[in-house]
């Protein structure tokens, strides 16, 4: 019998990748359970597919709090009452702590829209656009001090259309944030995936500085 594997998700927005999450633990063979989605806005329609989905939610203002280290204190709190092996960051608008960061080392994970180390942080399809490249994509990585810059798990990538818009571009991504994701967070529940010294492991071997690629 498979050891459960339980999740915590952060987001601030609709929860598109988190639904991609619940679906994912609906196969009947998943590993992991999603304990708690938790918002740093009570507005976030992702809260709502959490409890459609039977799931705890829990909402937390950052604007309550005076500075993002008492947040962050207080988010760690919140978190740890649910005893995650996990926490997924799915659309988290925070720029965490250092102090938090470290606190989740090896079991933070994040998704990204684009294919990392290039265009950290926003504007991401309307910078690879812009730039005139051929290939663009979304990165699942290990969440350290630095901004989008731990250790890449797998990166999808798919190519730049001669009339691709920012929006047609980032609906595409979203279709291949939706498959890497969820299989990213169940490797990780089946203790494939792990951090090292070095980078990500997969299987006790190294992943590449891309992590693992998937070309569509």
């Amino acid at each position: 019998m498979s050891v459960t594997c339980d999740v915590v998700v952060l987001l601030s927005g609709t929860g598109s990748n988190l639904q991609a999450l619940i679906d994912s633990t609906r196969t009947g063979d998943s590993p992991v359970r999603i304990a708690a989605v938790i918002s740093n806005r009570a507005d976030a329609y992702g809260l709502q597919r959490a409890r459609d989905a039977g799931i705890d939610t829990r909402a937390l203002d950052h604007k309550a709090f005076e500075g993002r280290e008492a947040f962050d204190a207080a988010l760690i709190e919140l978190i740890d009452a649910f005893n995650p092996k996990l926490v997924v960051l799915a659309g988290f608008m925070r720029i965490l702590s250092a102090g938090f960061v470290r606190h989740y080392q090896g079991r933070l994970l994040n998704i990204h829209p684009s294919l990392l180390p290039k265009y950290k942080g926003l504007h991401t399809h309307q910078r690879a656009l812009e730039a005139g490249d051929t290939e663009h994509g979304c990165s699942v990585h290990f969440v350290t001090e630095e901004l989008d810059g731990g250790p890449l798990v797998v990166q999808a990538v798919i190519p730049v259309e001669l009339h691709d818009s920012p929006q047609s571009l980032a609906q595409r991504v979203h279709v291949q944030e939706h498959l890497i994701y969820p299989m990213a967070v169940r490797w990780f529940a089946e203790g494939r995936l792990a951090l090292g010294e070095h980078g990500a492991l997969l299987d006790e071997k190294l992943l590449a500085a891309s992590g693992h690629l998937i070309r569509t």
